[in-house]
């Protein structure tokens, strides 16, 4: 049997939970077992439409720029590792915040990938989860360390369970630029989760970590 009264107060309606509790101390005479099956039918149905509202929240405060998932994802024309992907797509890996890596030339569905994985983790595990390209954000951590604002992305971001950095190498950013985004990285490491999609290889990978980089060279 459900515990009613427990469910009240999972949704903060404790006011409800303790008139509940009166009415179970009141025995038969008030009539509660005869209404418990509406009472356990509107908390299913408020339930139900708080987590709908929830997923509705997440997934616009996530941004991500097209809504995709791995049901549209074409393995058998990829060489991905579908079961990777599958497991990387329960987000456990967010609880010890590890990080993931998806390199590839244009085309090989690095995008579709990292989508996938943020709105499976929002609509199936409750992730929050906030999506940037890393042009963007390089430019708004430029922006708001000139408005004297440094600091409130990175908050922001640590409150998340994932970040996903879109497209690092295909554009270039500054130098001044490239020592934000490492700073924020070094911030976001062993608190908050991240998956970068790039074409780099993992030899031009590494000059990443350096401030200076720039689209794949160093300046």
């Amino acid at each position: 049997m459900r515990d009613v009264t427990v469910e009240l107060k999972a949704l903060r309606l404790h006011g409800m939970a303790g008139a509940w509790c009166d009415l179970q101390e009141q025995g038969p005479a008030s009539g509660l077992d005869s209404s418990r099956w509406l009472v356990e039918h509107l908390l299913q149905a408020e339930a139900t439409d708080r987590a709908m509202r929830s997923v509705q929240y997440q997934m616009t405060s996530a941004r991500f720029p097209v809504h995709r998932d791995l049901a549209g994802f074409d393995f058998d024309a990829s060489v991905v590792d579908r079961k990777l992907i599958e497991q990387l797509a329960t987000l456990e890996f967010t609880e010890a915040a590890h990080n993931a890596v998806l390199v590839g030339g244009p085309g090989t569905g690095k995008t579709h990938l990292a989508t996938a994985l943020g709105v499976s983790g929002i609509t199936r595990h409750g992730k929050r989860v906030r999506f940037y390209s890393t042009v963007d954000l390089v430019n708004a951590l430029e922006q708001e360390k000139a408005q004297g604002k440094a600091g409130r992305i990175a908050s922001a971001l640590l409150r998340m369970d994932l970040v996903i950095l879109d497209e690092l190498g295909y554009l270039p950013f500054s130098q001044a630029g490239g020592a934000l985004l490492f700073h924020l990285l070094s911030k976001l490491y062993e608190h908050t989760s991240v998956v970068i999609t790039t074409n780099l290889d993992f030899a031009e990978w590494s000059t990443v970590n350096r401030p200076g980089y720039r689209g794949g060279s160093l300046v």
